[in-house]
């Protein structure tokens, strides 16, 4: 059958189930945008692309599936680029469908026009110029194939105008996709897991570091299996939260720079790590000189090109974490490591003791506080995804929760981009509209995507947004006190009032000052069936402990100092 360019970017994406996407039209891609009329495909009018980019980002990671975003050429293009930026990052499987001039005008500087995929390049997994209606279709089901195989990530793909209009015949069916240099590593060689294994059952002082390819590739079951048959402790990496209950008693919690205190000392002092789905990034290992200079390496990804590029390992297996915990399990042995657990104990309750909400005389209100607040109010009740911004709030909400669900907090994690809390939330609450979706953020970062209150009204999207007003950009101004002398410069911040702020937008607001309230508001909040925003109005300089400054090892950290 005959379909024009246009119409064969929405066949191509119906074929591949696509329900929504997520864009903002202009010139460059309005053909496209014409033919959607005919197609019953979901379009959210974002009200900034880069927020489109953001949404498409957040609704892969709460589906599984290919999140898709759309723009015009030039500027809209542009705009894309942070949150392809963010999903390269964090591997998140994203296309992104960008107009582009008439194929007879690229490279003239028409109007409106930019090299898509020369500025794109890396910042995506894959890119294509399509200048030929015949290519399109082909292009499109590569896109999607190369999104979410092997490690996922985004795919651009750059339509000029002529080829949205021109016709040609469209089979997708028979189209294969043949990509002879990309072939994704799915396995273990028996002899890399035969030494694995003997490393593993050797060892006194393992620990696991689950990261996000646990959750990409849906070894959930795998890990706590291996774990509990081994009796190895797991950390997580921030972005690995929810691999496994944050209540199960081999889970340390979460490791690196804002980890917890007693994880890096286990870090440090294991005489095996087994790496499993991260990338061994500067934020979880402190300088690298000094870290984990006990511990013999075990580094599984299925990106070959993480394997040895930071820490360097003992055995590096290319593979697929799914099927490499499932080659490892049946031959790894039990072993208690009392001694082990026991050290780990007493670290633990020297953490414990440090604890912000063990303070109750403090009268202030502060964030931990609020993010307890709202898991209390949360446990047990159903199911709940938490999306955070960027900053010192998104610390805090990876300490304070406790995630008992797989796969349900998601945020920036590799490009920690400040504004990405509220688009992403309006992504994974397309992805999950039976479930409740909470924003924590910043009065800095939501500020930079506040415009997107707009989306969530006209949607009628019920996300709960809870903004911790403390009038800086808080992570900053920690650095600042803390590395600089308190020498404070272009980290106070204003707000508008955001009670009456979202109130413009038929939003219901509330307001927070003191810890009497916050209760109330929180349950008003969930009972409350549309949207709502509180204004949460925090301590001013409070700061995120432990704290491991720039160039320190892991155990050198700064430490919330006992009351």
């Amino acid at each position: 059958m005959k379909r024009t360019g246009a119409q064969i970017v929405w066949e191509s994406m119906m074929r591949e189930g696509v329900a929504v996407v997520f864009g903002y039209p202009g010139g460059a891609i309005m053909p496209v945008y014409d033919a959607l009329l005919d197609y019953p495909v979901h379009h959210v009018l974002v009200r900034h692309e880069e927020n489109a980019a953001f949404a498409a980002d957040g609704y892969a990671r709460a589906s599984g599936r290919v999140g898709v975003c759309l723009a015009t050429s030039g500027p809209g293009a542009t705009n894309l680029l942070t949150g392809l930026a963010d999903a390269m990052m964090d591997s998140a499987p994203v296309v992104a469908i960008t107009g582009q001039v008439a194929s007879s005008l690229v490279g003239s500087d028409a109007f409106q026009e930019t090299d898509v995929t020369g500025v794109t390049l890396p910042v995506t997994k894959h890119n294509y110029l399509v200048t030929r209606v015949e290519e399109l279709a082909g292009v499109m089901k590569e896109a999607f194939h190369i999104a979410r195989s092997g490690r996922p990530g985004p795919v651009l793909v750059d339509v000029c105008k002529d080829v949205q209009f021109a016709s040609t015949d469209f089979d997708y069916d028979a189209i294969q996709v043949r990509l002879p240099g990309y072939r994704p590593v799915m396995r273990g060689t028996e002899e890399q897991i035969e030494e694995a294994v003997a490393l593993i059952n050797a060892s006194q002082r393992p620990i696991i570091l689950a990261g996000h390819g646990i959750i990409l590739s849906g070894a959930h079951d795998e890990l706590q299996s291996l774990a509990e048959k081994a009796h190895i402790p797991i950390s997580t990496t921030l972005l690995g939260i929810g691999t496994i209950p944050e209540s199960h008693p081999l889970n340390l919690r979460m490791m690196g720079m804002h980890g917890e205190a007693y994880v890096n000392q286990a870090v440090q002092a294991a005489d095996l790590i087994l790496a499993l789905g991260m990338r061994f990034d500067d934020r979880v290992t402190g300088t690298l000189r000094t870290y984990a200079q006990n511990a013999q390496v075990i580094h599984v990804d299925i990106d070959p090109a993480e394997i040895g590029k930071n820490v360097v390992a003992d055995i590096g297996i290319v593979g697929d974490a799914k099927n490499v915990l499932a080659q490892l399990l049946p031959r790894v042995e039990y072993q208690e490591r009392a001694d082990w657990f026991a050290q780990i104990d007493e670290w633990r309750q020297d953490t414990t003791r440090r604890d912000i909400l063990n303070r109750e005389e403090d009268a202030s209100l502060h964030v931990p506080f609020v993010i307890d607040q709202i898991r209390r109010s949360i446990n047990g009740s159903g199911q709940v995804t938490i999306v955070s911004d960027v900053g010192q709030h998104q610390m805090w909400a990876a300490q304070y929760f406790r995630h008992e669900r797989r796969n349900r907090f998601f945020t920036s994690g590799g490009l920690g981009s400040m504004g990405c809390g509220l688009p992403m939330a309006v992504g994974a609450s397309f992805a999950r509209p039976d479930e409740e979706v909470w924003v924590i953020a910043g009065d800095g970062g939501f500020q930079m995507s506040l415009p997107e209150l707009a989306t969530v009204a006209q949607e009628r999207l019920p996300i709960k947004i809870a903004v911790m007003r403390n009038g800086y950009l808080g992570m900053v101004r920690q650095w600042q006190e803390l590395l600089l002398g308190k020498r404070y410069s272009g980290v106070a911040i204003s707000s508008p009032d955001f009670v009456k702020v979202a109130e413009a937008y038929g939003i219901l607001g509330m307001r927070a000052s003191e810890k009497s309230q916050v209760a109330e508001v929180i349950a008003e909040a969930r009972s409350h069936p549309g949207p709502t925003l509180i204004d949460f109005v925090v301590e001013q300089e409070a700061n995120v402990y432990p704290m491991v400054e720039p160039g320190k090892a892991l155990h050198e950290m700064l430490r919330r100092p006992l009351a």
